[in-house]
């Protein structure tokens, strides 16, 4: 479920952060201005924008690991489907202009006051169940409004009370690398880079196909076998560009969408 809301207002300190290039040699999507498919150093120089998403985290109550990866990648594609980040719509310019530089993500979290103050700024709410994430169009990297920019996510540690179930092989998911330890944060960021991906590999009718149907997806860690499978099977591989926590072309995500697979 999603709530959209456009009054001005929110909160944040230190942040996981991620940024990805990505590569992909998947043969039946036709987005050619996928910014994911261009490896220029123009991108480096481009003016640099970030999508701001914060995770709600009440003491009492934190939400389980996998459903925050999840609700964040959902999060993602509901921002890129949004009209109003679409064509001339209020958000377009500013999704435009991030999607011209780096594809940053950072991941926040609030409870309370600061929840509310975050529910108050222009943005999506999706609701995971256990689990709120609310997205926000993308803002200048050294220009977030003050009550997101005194969030934090450093610290937090995130646990699934049991292991997720097998993921329903119908439906799309997205693969983390097992070599890897990331942070909540930093995984929910990455989730939202493979879930990015997929979106632009895949024909309007696929996307809205799947928009339709509410974006359903699974986050799942891959067992190393499946995993070096994955990176060569020509599906979608998020290549994070080093900021914050692994080192710079780290695979993280492979993007397993089932209108994608050869």
């Amino acid at each position: 479920m999603t709530s959209p809301n456009s009054s001005p207002s929110a909160s944040a300190s230190t942040s996981a952060s991620a940024s990805a290039s990505a590569s992909s040699s998947a043969s039946d999507g036709p987005a050619q201005d996928s910014p994911f498919r261009h490896e220029s150093t123009d991108r480096d120089e481009a003016p640099q924008y970030v999508l701001p998403l914060v995770v709600r985290i009440e003491k009492s109550a934190p939400p389980a690991r996998t459903e925050a990866l999840e609700t964040a990648a959902r999060a993602v594609l509901l921002l890129l489907s949004d009209e109003r980040a679409l064509d001339e719509g209020p958000w377009a310019e500013a999704v435009r202009d991030w999607q011209d530089a780096r594809i940053r993500k950072v991941v926040r979290r609030a409870r309370g006051a600061e929840w509310r103050r975050a529910e108050a700024l222009p943005g999506i709410t999706v609701d995971g169940g256990a689990t709120e994430v609310r997205v926000y169009p993308p803002v200048p990297l050294d220009g977030w409004p003050k009550d997101l920019a005194r969030l934090q996510v450093s610290g937090t540690d995130l646990d699934d009370p049991e292991p997720p179930p097998a993921p329903d092989p119908a439906q799309p998911v997205l693969w983390l690398s097992p070599d890897l330890d990331m942070s909540a944060g930093k995984a929910m960021a990455q989730a939202g880079h493979g879930a990015q991906l997929a979106w632009w590999e895949l024909s309007d009718e696929q996307r809205e196909q799947w928009r339709a149907a509410g974006f359903p997806l699974a986050v799942r860690t891959a067992v190393p076998d499946r995993w070096r499978e994955l990176t060569t099977s020509g599906l979608p591989v998020v290549r994070d560009a080093g900021f914050t926590e692994i080192a710079p072309g780290s695979c993280t995500v492979v993007a397993d969408h089932p209108a994608l697979r050869t």
